[in-house]
């Protein structure tokens, strides 16, 4: 037996993704790291929304909640505000995340609510019929952009750090132990933690865009990510068709709970 078996309710799986999906190797890499970190797992809470990566929720050994399309981060939040001793970590997509939860994404880091949130993105709705979503490439093509998508995608790593996160990180699923390590500082953060996971999806957005199997997949994340300490330095010629892994910003600010505290002191002295 692995030593990180017992984060998962064996009885659930196998698993409902696709061959090839990305999504085990990040989940995968969450519970190493929820290991390397020794957070207890009766203190631990995973909060899911609706999506291929929100079903990861339901296979983890932990108390845990599947919420509505794009609401995991205020149910997250309320739990946190509930029990401020618990760790709660938030597994969501990049439509449940930056689309119909964008507002609650950008809140959450605005309130610097002590979350680790992490978004497994595959570029593509994938179990609602393959739509584009907020970070489908320019010119890549879902059910509903047959023709290439038009529209600019976010960057959700400077998205979370312009909305006020205090701990914001990529990786990717080939660079498994980078990835691991990415979610263990954000675990270590006293704030809202945020780490986007590059994941591939070879059904609904690799087919539709001739990107090859997943062991294709795997190798396009092998070439084209780059440390960021790295990537900073190339001249801007050399940047194109690459992409930047590592921590992007890490500080400190008051976090939500701890403030809300405050609130609730001054409250109880006023009556």
């Amino acid at each position: 037996m692995r030593s990180y078996d017992k984060y998962f309710r064996e009885n659930r799986l196998p698993h409902m993704w696709c061959p090839g999906c990305g999504n085990g190797i990040v989940m995968k890499a969450i519970v190493q790291a929820i290991e390397a970190k020794n957070l207890d797992q009766d203190k631990t809470v995973i909060v899911s929304g609706i999506g291929c990566s929100s079903r990861a929720s339901g296979y983890m050994n932990f108390d845990t909640l599947h919420t509505a399309h794009g609401r995991a981060i205020p149910f997250a939040t309320g739990i946190k505000l509930a029990n401020p001793e618990l760790n709660v970590i938030v597994i969501t997509g990049d439509g449940d995340c930056t689309a119909i939860g964008g507002n609650h994404f950008i809140h959450g880091a605005r309130r610097n609510v002590d979350l680790t949130v992490i978004l497994f993105n595959n570029n593509i709705y994938g179990m609602t019929g393959g739509q584009a979503s907020p970070l489908t490439p320019l010119g890549k093509k879902a059910t509903t952009a047959p023709y290439g998508s038009v529209d600019r995608p976010f960057d959700p790593c400077h998205l979370a750090e312009a909305a006020g996160a205090t701990y914001v990180a990529r990786s990717t699923a080939y660079h498994v132990k980078h990835l691991s390590d990415m979610i263990f500082q954000g675990m270590g953060n006293k704030g809202f933690s945020f780490i986007e996971a590059i994941t591939q999806c070879p059904i609904a957005y690799g087919r539709k865009n001739k990107l090859g199997d997943a062991p294709e997949m795997l190798k396009w994340m092998s070439e084209t990510a780059v440390m960021k300490a790295a990537y900073d330095k190339l001249p801007e010629e050399k940047r194109e068709g690459k992409f930047p892994i590592g921590v992007f910003y890490n500080s400190e600010f008051t976090e939500y709970t701890t403030a809300y505290q405050k609130v609730i002191d001054l409250a109880g002295g006023a009556r």
